[in-house]
C-alpha cells in the first residue's frame, strides 16, 4: 500500500523521504515475516540467524568481535555459539599464531539455511516484481539504482560514523552479484 501525503501538505524532500520510508519499511516488514516463517518451521532462533547472516558476510570472525556486534557478553556469545555449534550451523576453529583467539565461521549446513530463508524472501519478492508494469519495473529499477548510489555516497561521506555498516555493505555487495530474481549478474 503507497503512502501518500495530505493534500494541503507540500511535498518538500523530507515529507517525500519519510512517505518512502514508511513504503520501503512495510515492504522489508513483510519479507521479514515470509523468511522469520520459515525459520519458524526450521526451529531456528532469529538470534541464531543473525548470527549466520554475519558469518555469511564475513566468512568468519573472532568470537570477541561477535560478541562486540552483537552487544553481548562473551560468555553469552559462546553460549550461543556452543548451541549452534550442537546443530551444525558453525564450527569455532582456534587461530593457529594465537591459540588464545577462537574464530567462528559458519558451516555448509548454516549457509544452506541462510540461502533457504533467503530464497523464500526473494520468490516473494520475484513474484511481486512480477505483477508489476515493465514501466513501474524500469522506475523500480531506477530508483534502486539511486538509492544504492546514495547509500554509497553517504556511507563515503563519514567513513569513521560508518566504518562496520561500509564493511557490511562492501561484504554484501560483493557476495551478492546474484539478482534474487534473474540470477547470476548478466544472467
Amino acid at each position: 500500500m503507497r503512502t501518500t501525503l495530505p493534500p494541503a501538505q507540500a511535498p518538500d524532500s523530507r515529507h517525500v523521504a519519510e512517505a518512502v520510508l514508511a513504503d520501503l519499511g512495510r515492504a522489508v516488514g513483510s519479507l521479514r515475516c515470509a523468511g522469520s516463517q520459515r525459520l519458524v518451521r526450521l526451529g531456528i532462533s532469529m538470534t541464531h540467524f543473525h548470527v549466520l547472516t554475519l558469518l555469511r558476510h564475513h566468512d568468519a570472525m573472532p568470537m570477541g568481535h561477535l560478541a562486540e556486534i552483537l552487544d553481548a557478553s562473551v560468555s553469552s556469545t559462546t553460549g550461543i555459539i556452543e548451541r549452534m555449534e550442537e546443530r551444525g550451523l558453525v564450527e569455532r576453529v582456534r587461530v593457529s599464531d594465537d591459540r588464545r583467539v577462537v574464530m567462528v565461521r559458519p558451516t555448509q549446513t548454516g549457509l544452506d539455511l541462510v540461502d533457504e530463508v533467503e530464497l523464500v524472501k526473494s520468490d516473494v519478492l520475484a513474484s511481486a516484481l512480477a505483477r508489476m508494469t515493465p514501466d513501474g519495473l524500469d522506475r523500480m529499477a531506477a530508483a534502486a539504482a539511486d538509492l544504492q548510489a546514495a547509500l554509497d555516497t553517504e556511507l563515503a561521506s563519514a567513513p569513521d560514523r560508518y566504518a562496520a555498516l561500509t564493511q557490511c555493505s562492501h561484504a554484501h555487495s560483493e557476495k551478492t552479484s546474484a539478482s534474487p530474481v534473474t540470477g547470476p549478474a548478466g544472467a
